[in-house]
């Protein structure tokens, strides 16, 4: 009987720590839309930063990315088109758009997943995080990465501090 009792215990333990296993892995994947996103010089180069929850992703990026995904913050129009700029007005001019890119991190390095809807035909196109970035910018479209990347990669953001005069 005690056997009976101590079986059913280890069984429903199990169990519960299955659920507990499988929930936290749903929250894990669970998406985070980003709220903000930021192009600052740092020692090593332009990093855009994704911001979300009180945390940063930095993504460094070249010099000519970064201008674009400023540019493109700002509402400015430069003199001549980059490249995300030449891509926005071919994409609009046949009617289509930026859904959405959702980031990725891949043994060190940063993947995008381009969503792009062409006259009710919609496709996703693996691109560099930072050109998919640009393009989501452009369009105004959700960038999106995973609670577990927003975690892992994340760095707290610290608050402006305040200087009184």
């Amino acid at each position: 009987m005690i056997r009976s009792i101590l079986f059913t215990l280890l069984l429903a333990g199990a169990g519960w720590s299955i659920a507990l296993a499988e929930e936290a892995s749903s929250k894990s994947s669970e998406p985070v839309k980003i709220a903000d996103v930021k192009v600052r010089l740092s020692d090593h180069g332009p990093v855009v930063l994704l911001q979300a929850e009180g945390k940063a992703i930095p993504i460094f990026v070249d010099l000519t990315v970064a201008l674009s995904i400023q540019g493109a913050l700002n509402h400015e129009k430069l003199s001549r088109p980059l490249t995300h700029d030449l891509m926005h007005t071919i994409l609009e001019s046949y009617g289509g758009t930026v859904t959405q890119t959702i980031i990725t991190l891949k043994d060190g390095t940063y993947y995008g997943a381009l969503t792009v809807a062409v006259r009710g035909d919609t496709k996703v196109f693996d691109s560099r995080s930072s050109d998919s970035i640009a393009l989501a910018i452009h369009f105004n479209a959700p960038i999106i990465v995973s609670r577990e990347l927003l975690d892992s990669a994340g760095r707290t953001v610290e608050a402006p501090k305040r200087e009184d005069l």
